[in-house]
């Protein structure tokens, strides 16, 4: 009996000992090299804030960018994975720009093999294939595309004002409050469901349409996709053997069916829309061309990025069907979370702000009679105090918390500060992220930053921006390439609904703006709620 007592008590003290061991060898890498990090805890690392949901993701970045000022990166485990947060701008520059091969590639958020729809897209792709695929799609997205699509936009911005003021005089009231990010997702469902799929859906009035439910299921990143999104980082290959999915099969076999039956029916038909399945269509007979003008349009806004030489050249691939239907979804999912969570945040601080409201309403009234009440791509990019209100919006609440990389050939970061000894080489395959929100955040950067100051962006003061502290669409050659069309349809929705439409606080309104912490994206805790009033 003692004998076997002692012997559970070896085990045990060699399983301990063991643990020990791997959780010093496993997060000794920063402390080696003087990168400044927080006390991980064994085999969550430095996730316990996010995990336990008692912080979102953003403001747990903010704990390094404010607690260690006079890093250049510092460091993160994320579980037992090593990530390093970038902070110094030079930097960025390098890691984005100048180095990007070492930075080519995004980290893997699901395995392709078992979830291709959400895998071989342009987000997913690694490598030669992401260049090709970056290359056959950047056509697509030029001022010149976007223009075609711009009547779509306003189309389905009527049948938005008509359902509102429907809802308003059902009311009995002269008034609705409304919670913006329903509102602005039903909206961006809609122009995505026609400006990609040639499908005409009225998410304002049928408020259950299998588009709508499909998109919002797989747009909403909460917390098990965000649990997911960090397993698949930290732990590929047992993700892999689990054969876990982001998506369920059924999301999954309707966007497929969606996808190519759309491409059958066309083709069948002989049916021509320019929406993003033509554009795909085209892409896979390589009929579609970068085109050269676009370099010369100055106008589509401060946040716009440009696309880089990369992406002009030309690629004589072809790619199936899984390949188009997965780019398609891509642009689902971007549409439906991305550009509505902008335009949320864009109808929140104008509630806020009537004196900002009142002088873009003014210059939408003057835009309106110059152009005799027509409406297009050229006048609405030609709205000055319009663009100022969007990109400021974009600093304060940018579409992504950070831009993430994986290392793809090691890569030495230099010294971590001006004290430290060693510089630090960033190993092929460890991850790295550039804290967005926060760096849109830093007083350093933007005077007062908390404060929704349109006039930051004026022509004034526009030159005074520091380069490279500005990225709501990303940098360098892995920008986002849906850049133009994200800033066109924000700055339609909100031509038309404040042409109609006086947008105010009400009592449900969230004045102090905290976080919810149940997902990975930019949500207000307690929601997004709104007052509209039909404009006299």
């Amino acid at each position: 009996m003692m004998t076997l007592v002692m012997l559970y008590l070896i085990w045990f003290v060699v399983i301990i000992a063991a643990l020990v061991l791997y959780h010093h060898q496993v997060y000794s890498r920063f402390a080696k090299y003087e990168v400044k990090h927080f006390n991980p805890v064994p085999i969550l690392g430095n996730m316990i804030r996010v995990i336990l949901r008692t912080e979102h993701f953003a403001n747990d970045l903010q704990r390094y960018y404010d607690h260690f000022p006079e890093e250049r990166f510092v460091g993160r485990y994320e579980f037992v994975k090593p990530t390093i947060i970038v902070k110094d701008l030079d930097l960025v520059k390098k890691v984005t720009i100048k180095d990007f091969e070492h930075f080519l590639d995004h980290r893997t958020i699901v395995n392709e093999k078992i979830e291709p729809v959400f895998g071989r897209n342009l987000l997913s792709l690694k490598g030669q294939e992401w260049k090709d695929m970056r290359a056959t799609l950047s056509p697509a997205f030029t001022s010149s595309k976007m223009r075609l699509m711009v009547p779509f936009m306003v189309e389905v911005g009527d049948q938005m004002i008509q359902a509102l003021k429907a809802k308003i005089r059902d009311s009995g009231n002269n008034f609705i409050d409304v919670e913006a990010k329903d509102l602005t997702t039903r909206y961006a469902n809609d122009v995505i469901a026609s400006c990609a799929f040639g499908l005409k859906v009225d998410s304002h009035m049928q408020e259950k349409n299998e588009f709508y439910e499909k998109g919002k299921t797989a747009s909403a990143f909460g917390f098990r996709q965000m649990l997911m999104f960090f397993l698949f980082i930290s732990f590929p290959r047992l993700m892999s053997k689990l054969k876990l999915t982001l998506f369920t099969k059924d999301t999954t076999n309707f966007f497929i069916n969606l996808v190519l039956g759309t491409m059958t029916n066309r083709k069948t038909l002989h049916i021509v829309r320019p929406d993003m399945i033509h554009l795909l269509m085209e892409a896979k007979k390589g009929k579609l061309t970068y085109d050269d003008r676009t370099l010369q349009d100055t106008n589509a806004g401060f946040a716009t990025v440009e696309e880089s030489t990369l992406g002009r050249k030309v690629i004589d691939k072809v790619w199936s069907d899984t390949d188009l239907v997965a780019q398609a979804v891509l642009f689902l999912i971007a549409g439906f979370e991305t550009v509505s969570s902008a335009m949320t945040f864009a109808l929140h601080e104008l509630a806020l702000n009537p004196e900002v409201q009142e002088k873009l309403v003014q210059e939408i009234k003057e835009n309106n009679m110059k152009n005799d009440g027509k409406f297009d791509y050229k006048s609405i990019q030609n709205m000055a105090y319009m663009d100022m209100v969007v990109s400021e919006v974009l600093r304060l609440w940018p579409p992504a918390v950070g831009l993430d990389r994986i290392c793809t050939k090691d890569y030495n970061l230099g010294k971590p500060n001006s004290k430290a000894t060693k510089d630090y080489i960033i190993r092929k395959g460890e991850g790295l992220f550039v804290p967005t929100f926060n760096i849109h955040r830093d007083p350093e950067l933007f005077p007062n930053p908390l404060k929704f100051d349109p006039e930051r962006f004026s022509e004034e003061n526009k030159h005074k921006i520091q380069p490279l502290s500005y990225m709501p669409f990303g940098l360098g050659p892995r920008n986002c390439i849906g850049s133009r069309f994200a800033l066109c349809e924000v700055k339609v929705m909100l031509y038309q609904l404040l042409q109609h439409m006086e947008v105010t606080s009400c009592e449900k309104t969230c004045l102090k703006t905290e976080l919810a912490t149940d997902t990975f994206n930019l949500r207000i805790k307690g929601g997004h709620w709104i007052r509209l009033k039909i404009r006299s």
